[in-house]
């Protein structure tokens, strides 16, 4: 049910993720009056707290632009906000910054979701430093998954696939495990001779922990010249890919139905041929109906478009704001 607000009421839009943050300020007519970008939001590294902080610089930056002091509702789409509890306290601290009277947060999963859908219907499965699963119906009905990592069942994400290539990649250099190309092409990344030298360069911290998401691309170009166990690795994430759209689609009752399913984080839209070409191939077989999409639509059109429900938009205003992030990105 949408707020009771003037047609000229703001939005501010918020879609922050573990690397960076934008932001928009939009009216209910859909008119973009500012935008602004910024750091990473993590919360669990640095605290609420600082988390608020750093949110606080982009916001500040387009209120002024936009010639603001507040808005009638903030729409946040945050990473790191897996759990509903989570949500609540995230919504707390914005509450407590008094930018809006409204305030609905949401993981950025749903961001992701909203922007490659015309209404907010849809499954979308997100694959970037992690993997994440959430879907929607229009009467508010979600699924969704807490995506925290191993503990709550996940397997995969950039930072996954990289772990999973170094292990087999040690093994197959000393012996414990099957040959795999990946014992050259991972060291040689970084320039070293060997996976002892990777190891070493990596437990030294030689080479900044961070960086190990750099042998992600490096998985898959070794997949893409075909050795197995890469191949194997791959085939691997888009059957957890498939599991995880499959089982969002039966929970919202819309295994049966003409559904979209988006595919939206860095390693679902690099475009990846094994990858995303069995991702198709398993849903078509498991769910018939699902319209496979890649989302290529910047995720803060989705906090945007989420915000526009919540205040009752018309149809045209969702429109207009769509038009402005499709004639940003051309």
């Amino acid at each position: 049910m949408g707020l009771t607000a003037p047609e000229s009421a703001p939005v501010l839009a918020i879609d922050a993720g573990n690397s960076k943050t934008d932001v928009a300020v939009v009216t209910a007519a859909g008119q973009v009056l500012a935008t602004a970008r910024g750091g990473g939001f993590r919360p669990p590294a640095v605290g609420v707290a600082a988390a608020m902080d750093a949110l606080a610089e982009p916001v500040a930056r387009a209120f002024a632009d936009a010639g603001v002091t507040s808005v009638a509702h903030v729409s946040a789409c945050l990473a790191n906000a897996d759990l509903p509890v989570e949500e609540e306290r995230l919504a707390d601290a914005l509450r407590a910054r008094a930018w809006g009277p409204s305030v609905e947060v949401r993981n950025d999963t749903f961001a992701i979701l909203r922007a490659g859908v015309a209404e907010p219907r849809g499954v979308a499965v997100v694959c970037g430093a992690g993997i994440n699963c959430v879907g929607m119906r229009p009467d508010g009905r979600t699924a969704r998954f807490p995506a925290i990592g191993r503990v709550s069942g996940d397997w995969g994400g950039g930072w996954g696939l990289a772990e999973e290539a170094l292990w087999y990649a040690a093994r197959a250099e000393d012996g414990r495990g099957e040959p795999t190309a990946l014992s050259h092409t991972l060291p040689a990344h970084f320039g070293l001779p060997s996976m002892y030298a990777l190891i070493e360069a990596l437990h030294l911290e030689h080479i900044a922990h961070d960086r190990r998401h750099e042998l992600t691309p490096v998985l898959f170009a070794t997949a893409a010249d075909g050795d197995a166990v890469a191949r194997t690795l791959v085939d691997r994430l888009a059957e957890e890919v498939t599991v995880l759209a499959t089982v969002a689609l039966t929970r919202l009752d819309l295994l049966d139905e003409q559904t979209p399913v988006l595919l939206g984080g860095g390693v679902l839209t690099a475009g990846h041929p094994q990858l995303n070409d069995t991702v198709r191939e398993l849903l078509a077989a498991r769910a018939p109906k699902a319209d496979v999409r890649v989302v290529t639509a910047s995720p803060v059109l989705g906090a945007v478009l989420l915000g526009l429900d919540r205040l009752g938009a018309k149809p045209q205003a969702q429109e207009r704001a769509r038009g402005y992030w499709e004639s940003a990105k051309g």
